[in-house]
């Protein structure tokens, strides 16, 4: 049982100089791992559509990279930094962006020992005449409460990130962002401001390819789910049991709910494990209609156990449909709901024939999801990367698994 795993099962040695610091110089020149029927094979991103049938739907996460990274500086002469993760109270993101005058959020704080108490951090832009302050108001294990206010009170909170914060590349590349990442660490198919981690399986992606894909007859649908910054947190907890899976938010239109069901028979192949999660857990949703687990499209939320618990198999349309017909019911066009599923060793795919993900941190919930995909080829999948000079990470290079039978 996924419970009950242990993680010092699912590492492996990764050494620093196999961690791609910048990206690559094209998108679509990055190498492209190929792993079917335990057969291992190299190739080259931009040849992806040779390598998939031409049937195959392509599931992409078009959320967009917020600069998460909020600096103040301080009269010492360095900076605090607070890491926006979400807003205090439960709001959708485009309601978020769009908030003015004060907002109450989450967030990390680095250097938090130099704020003292009671003690506004304030910054100033004259070329704007944009005035922003901020006051803790509380802490807890995890983040810290912090309101933040603005003069003129007319600017949207995106305008106050755009303005005063910084791209947030993971902290494993250990380098402060440049200009280059303001392009790089976006999809060229974001849309959608809300994550404050790059959907990374996405990064490889160019119109070059999105043509040479659609010429085969491949086609692509879009899914919106907000990448937290816990995809960057290892695991630290020896069994997975007690280790609390982030919850990251999924948005689905009803239109791409109906081609998912329309493609039910041909391969799906979600680009990315926030793709993967986000079908994976439609199934699950679906699951709890037909259970009657939840009477309302409201406050849904897909628990980080709940696939191991569930007590029925139920086929994938029936789930879709439950789904669907539930949304037609309401009227609603689009499906919000909160996702903690956490995939690994021990679970049974629904949704997905294939996956196309960059290589992964030792002990991560990510790798977690590839072993469950691959079963225990995982380890031979990773060792021949490292053996074949493969780059590492979120501007590493790719790779195109197909689930093991």
């Amino acid at each position: 049982m996924a419970r009950h795993l242990n993680i010092a099962d699912y590492t492996y040695e990764l050494p620093q100089e196999r961690i791609a610091i910048r990206p690559a110089e094209t998108r679509d020149a990055s190498r492209l791992l190929l792993y079917r029927d335990g057969s291992i094979h190299d190739a080259v991103f931009r040849q992806l559509h040779e390598h998939l049938p031409s049937d195959a739907l392509l599931v992409l996460n078009d959320t967009r990279v917020v600069p998460a990274r909020i600096i103040f500086p301080i009269p010492d002469g360095t900076n605090i930094e607070l890491f926006y993760l979400e807003p205090a109270l439960p709001l959708e993101p485009a309601a978020t962006m769009a908030q003015s005058r004060s907002l109450s959020i989450k967030a990390y704080v680095g250097r938090a020992r130099k704020w003292k108490p009671d003690t506004a951090l304030v910054r100033h832009f004259p070329e704007s005449g944009i005035a922003l302050e901020a006051h803790l108001l509380g802490k807890t294990t995890d983040y810290y409460t912090i309101n933040l206010s603005w003069n003129p009170p007319e600017y949207t909170f995106a305008e106050i990130l755009h303005l005063a914060g910084q791209i947030p590349l993971p902290p494993y590349l250990n380098r402060p962002p440049d200009q280059g990442d303001q392009e790089r660490y976006q999809t060229v198919y974001a849309r959608y401001e809300g994550s404050v981690a790059a959907p990374t399986a996405g990064l490889h992606f160019t119109d070059s390819v999105f043509k040479s894909l659609t010429n085969k007859g491949i086609q692509a649908e879009y899914v919106t789910l907000h990448v937290g910054a816990g995809t960057f947190k290892p695991v630290q907890a020896k069994q997975m049991a007690d280790h609390p899976m982030h919850g990251e938010l999924l948005d689905v239109s009803y239109p791409t709910l109906l081609r998912l069901i329309a493609q039910q028979g041909r391969p799906i192949v979600p680009v990315g494990t926030t793709a993967m999660r986000s079908l994976e857990s439609l199934y699950w949703i679906g699951c709890q209609i037909i259970g009657k687990k939840i009477s309302t499209l409201k406050g849904v939320r897909v628990d980080q156990f709940e696939p191991y618990d569930f007590p029925a198999e139920i086929p994938v349309s029936n789930a879709l449909e439950a789904v669907a017909d539930a949304m037609q019911h309401v009227g609603a066009q689009r499906l919000l709901a909160q996702t903690h599923l956490m995939i690994a060793p021990g679970y049974r795919f629904r949704m997905s024939d294939a996956l196309i993900t960059n290589f992964h941190q030792p002990r991560s919930t990510l790798l977690l999801l590839v072993a469950a995909f691959t079963g225990g080829d995982w380890t031979d999948i990773y060792r021949h990367a490292l053996d074949n000079g493969y780059r590492f990470l979120s501007y590493g290079d790719s790779s195109l698994l197909w689930k093991k039978p």
